[in-house]
């Protein structure tokens, strides 16, 4: 990047649990197919909320530092809990793009939380959550205590099922477990649509055949 040309990007997000599993994420270049990224990943002191009611003024004074930039944050919790995400996210990159980024921003809002993103079938997530010792296994735990009902593939409330199990496993909860798992667990196979979401706007940007600057 020659002086005085913008770096890559600006990630504002909800708090310091999503920004360990960003950086984490944005470690992964082959996996998710991008070349790397100069990020600079900043936490809004009012979290989900004040990512969803004021983030886009937040990040208009970065338009000229940077190429692109992603506001991110839960559903659960912004203020806007009731609306689809998909809702939430077009209207929050119509205010993106009047405030001067036009097309080069995007929004990204679990639903319903960040903790979606922990469950998977990965024996990492067992590993990272403390649970190697534990005699019997993580998901027919989660069954036996209600997190997690037959048939579904992750629980209803992620977050919730996470703080129970590091309880369970006398695991102290940290943000390193967020960015553990986003660089341990294998992106293959991730149906989660605000994940795919993130994916794809990356490759999109800073596809692996793309150049810096």
């Amino acid at each position: 990047m020659s002086p005085g040309e913008p770096r890559d990007m600006v990630i504002l997000v909800a708090d310091k649990n999503m920004e360990a599993a960003v950086r984490g994420l944005l470690s992964r270049q082959q996996p998710l197919n991008i070349r790397r990224i100069d990020a600079e990943v900043l936490r809004h002191p009012q979290r989900d909320s004040g990512c969803c009611n004021s983030g886009v003024e937040f990040l208009s004074a970065f338009t000229n530092q940077f190429a692109h930039a992603m506001l991110m944050f839960d559903r659960e919790g912004c203020g806007r809990d009731d609306q689809a995400p998909e809702n939430i996210e077009q209207s929050i990159e119509e205010r993106l793009s009047g405030s001067g980024w036009n097309s080069r921003a995007k929004a990204v809002v679990l639903d319903p939380e960040l903790e979606i993103w922990v469950w998977s079938a990965s024996p990492h997530v067992e590993e990272c959550l403390g649970w190697r010792s534990c005699p019997t296994p993580l998901r027919q735990w989660l069954l036996d205590q209600g997190y997690l009902h037959s048939g579904e593939a992750k629980p209803v409330r992620p977050k919730e099922a996470m703080e129970a199990a590091l309880y369970a496993s006398r695991t102290p909860r940290s943000s390193a477990i967020y960015r553990h798992l986003a660089e341990r667990v294998s992106l293959r196979g991730c149906a989660d649509r605000a994940f795919l979401k993130f994916r794809d706007v990356l490759q999109q940007w800073f596809g692996s055949n793309t150049s810096p600057g």
